[in-house]
């Protein structure tokens, strides 16, 4: 059986030892954190593994997950590369915002690269292991390591989606834009109702038929065919209407609907006749 080590052991990289460790991919090597107490956490979670205590007391495996934050999977990797041999290792991490070409270091030193990116939240570690099955997770990188890291995630019930390493920056964006940004639009809505005299509770219950009704469209139909209201009847002079008297009420919710004028008009010349 190949040997993981994890390099961090927050959420995301306990939650990927426990299930890897259960289903049989893996034998849980190392586990490296900052502190003793992490690691001693983080192996309870696991349930196999050991704290090695520092970077030279690591012993070589044959894949590495380095499930660290962003700004660290650069220098923890180079840190990786000269604390063990990588030579036919593979080496990945699951960052969402960056691929596998911040793994240089790695394939320097003769290992494979690729990224991971689980696509749901990790605020609950048990909550996630305990029901992770057809998570998907965003997958790029050399092909042979992808070769050995995509049955792994499909026997721990996972749903490995192949994305272009180029684009990584956009396809996290898409999740800014289907989670972060969906709720900044629905916030502009709540506070335009209470501005008509809505008293929130009251907002949220008119606004809540309205967005997932939409969303449910969206996902049964495509974005064009979900598509309703002004602009997609091509009420343009309601629209305009609309814009200036939310601009008036407030000059940053105006710009964020003038902002979403052209975009939607793209979705509605796009919307079956």
């Amino acid at each position: 059986m190949r040997r993981l080590t994890l390099i961090g052991a927050g959420h995301v990289g306990r939650v990927f030892g426990r299930l890897l460790a259960q289903a049989g991919c893996f034998a849980i090597a190392d586990v490296l954190t900052r502190s003793p107490a992490s690691a001693e956490s983080a192996l309870a979670f696991i349930g196999a593994g050991r704290a090695p205590g520092g970077w030279d007391r690591l012993r070589p495996a044959d894949v590495y997950l380095l499930a660290v934050a962003d700004d660290q999977i650069v220098p923890a990797c180079a840190a990786l590369a000269q604390a063990v041999p990588l030579a036919g290792a593979v080496v990945f991490h699951c960052s969402g915002a960056l691929a596998s070409d911040q793994l240089q270091a790695a394939r320097a030193a003769g290992a494979l690269v690729a990224s991971v990116h689980p696509i749901r939240s990790f605020a609950d570690p048990e909550a996630v292991a305990a029901h992770f099955a057809g998570t998907y997770c965003g997958v790029e990188g050399d092909a042979q390591a992808l070769a050995i890291l995509n049955p792994a995630l499909e026997a721990i019930a996972a749903r490995p989606v192949a994305i272009d390493a180029s684009a990584k920056t956009v396809y996290h964006a898409a999740a800014v834009f289907a989670s972060n940004y969906l709720v900044t639009v629905l916030d502009a809505a709540l506070r335009a109702y209470q501005a008509a005299g809505v008293p929130e509770a009251v907002a949220r219950e008119l606004a809540r038929p309205l967005a997932t009704e939409s969303l449910a469209n969206v996902f049964r139909l495509g974005a064009p065919a979900a598509l309703s209201g002004p602009v997609a009847r091509g009420d343009y002079a309601t629209v305009a209407r609309q814009q200036k008297a939310v601009t008036d009420w407030d000059a940053a919710t105006g710009a964020l609907y003038e902002a979403l004028v052209a975009p939607t008009a793209d979705v509605a010349r796009r919307k079956p006749r």
